[in-house]
């Protein structure tokens, strides 16, 4: 029945009628991490946790199809950090989130099990919608924005993301995006860019309205035209987009990376300020003496750094996410009255910075997470508009996914990494020929394998 769903989606002929009328399989394979090996990395340190080792691909039960929710056929799926911290086990096993969610309701028992469908993107083709879905139907095309959330609290409702009952889908719920089917709520589902391969598709959704939010949004840095905006890991999944948005807009990013190859990236993107930090090549920047000690020179060397490249002048906005590593450096570097605006913490959610940047330099601190449904819809809508470009770095089959984590893991990897689900190969999904060969140059460009 999966083969059948597949040919259906490949062979572009069917109508909503067709695809309401395929058959469901009663299981599908999804990638997935097993709550009685949580254990497995006990002693470990995080580095040194293999997710080649934690996740399998494995034949689950399509899950209860309930009220407000879409089954969704995905053809294809990406990595994201948090995927990685799923299957290393930190900063705590993800079962605990779904022991809690499954203690809210009887409908959301079904995400406590004894294994976790991870995945926070996809792109595929709507199977089955539950009672009360009367914007989407079988056959549409769709990607998915990770934000699951209630909306019974009334603190959900001038920012879905203050709900109480916010979660990150395939994360902090089941049932996600890397496998063969997908369980999401109707209001995660967003028009899929008609220009774009089903891998390319699903590589800009989190990151995408996550760098949103942080930099467009006035939930965010609420970033205008000329800003100077410091990126942190511009030739990575989140910062390649940070970097698009901040050019977009009308700012200057500075794009901060960690070798000559992601420095190249972010040049190919189109900005003209980056900054190298790696040893080799680069300018070999080592913001701690050691596991203790922070080092405020090399927070100088690269506010230097920062002021010759921009003709002196300090960042309006700092884009942060790598956390303990460089937060310190990002409160020093932001000019005064600037902003640091953060979100996950890669290297570490312990943040230490010296409070007299902050306090007597008048910056401000903005902590966000991911997106509320408008910007995750107006962040997608420039994807559609070939305003903004996926930038996949490589796609692996379902089967390689452990190798796919672990590069990001690593962080050897640049822009997103891909991962081919019910898709059988790489190419696959346009239905606007048209608008693509209007940006085939730039689409080539972004893709940064």
């Amino acid at each position: 029945m999966i083969n059948e769903i597949r040919d259906a989606v490949v062979s572009g002929s069917r109508s909503r009628r067709d695809f309401a009328a395929l058959p469901l399989p009663d299981h599908y394979r999804a990638v997935t991490i097993r709550r009685e090996e949580a254990g497995m990395f006990a002693g470990m340190a995080d580095r040194d946790r293999d997710p080649r080792k934690s996740l399998r691909v494995e034949e689950v039960p399509v899950p209860e199809l309930g009220p407000g929710e879409a089954l969704v056929a995905v053809m294809a799926g990406s990595v994201n950090y948090n995927t990685v911290w799923s299957s290393i086990f930190r900063p705590v096993p993800t079962f605990r989130f779904l022991e809690r969610y499954g203690r809210t309701s009887e409908l959301a028992r079904r995400h406590d099990l004894p294994y976790h469908v991870l995945g926070s993107d996809l792109s595929g083709v709507v199977l089955r919608t539950g009672p009360g879905v009367n914007a989407w139907n079988p056959g549409d095309e769709v990607v998915a924005h990770c934000l699951s959330v209630e909306l019974e609290h009334p603190d959900g409702h001038g920012d879905t993301m203050l709900d109480p009952e916010q979660r990150i889908w395939g994360y902090e719920t089941n049932f996600g995006g890397l496998a063969e089917l997908a369980l999401v709520k109707a209001n995660q589902l967003m028009p899929k860019a008609a220009h774009l391969t089903w891998e390319e598709a699903a590589a800009p959704g989190l990151v995408n309205s996550t760098a949103y939010r942080q930099l467009v949004s006035r939930n965010g840095a609420g970033m205008k035209v000329g800003d100077v905006v410091l990126v942190w890991g511009a030739g990575g999944g989140l910062g390649s987009y940070a970097t698009q948005l901040a050019l977009a807009a009308g700012a200057t990013p500075v794009c901060v990376v960690s070798s000559p190859a992601k420095a190249a990236v972010c040049r190919a993107m189109g900005a003209e300020l980056v900054i190298d930090r790696s040893t080799h090549g680069g300018e070999g920047y080592r913001f701690w003496r050691d596991e203790h000690t922070q080092d405020p020179a090399e927070w100088k060397r690269l506010g230097a750094k920062i002021r010759e490249l921009t003709g002196g002048r300090d960042p309006d906005i700092v884009f942060e996410h790598p956390g303990r590593e460089t937060f310190g450096a990002s409160v020093f570097v932001a000019r005064r009255g600037g902003t640091v605006v953060t979100c996950a913490s890669t290297s570490g959610f312990t943040h230490e910075f010296d409070n007299r940047y902050l306090w007597m330099s008048l910056k401000r601190v903005i902590g966000t997470h991911f997106a509320n449904y408008r910007e995750a819809w107006e962040a997608n809508d420039l994807v559609r508009r070939a305003v903004v470009h996926p930038t996949v770095s490589r796609t692996y089959p379902i089967d390689d996914v452990g190798q796919a984590v672990h590069d990001v893991h690593r962080n050897v990897h640049q822009g997103k990494v891909g991962v081919l689900t019910l898709a059988p190969a790489e190419g696959l999904g346009v239905t606007d020929p048209g608008l693509r060969a209007r940006h085939q140059d730039a689409i080539n460009r972004f893709r940064v394998g």
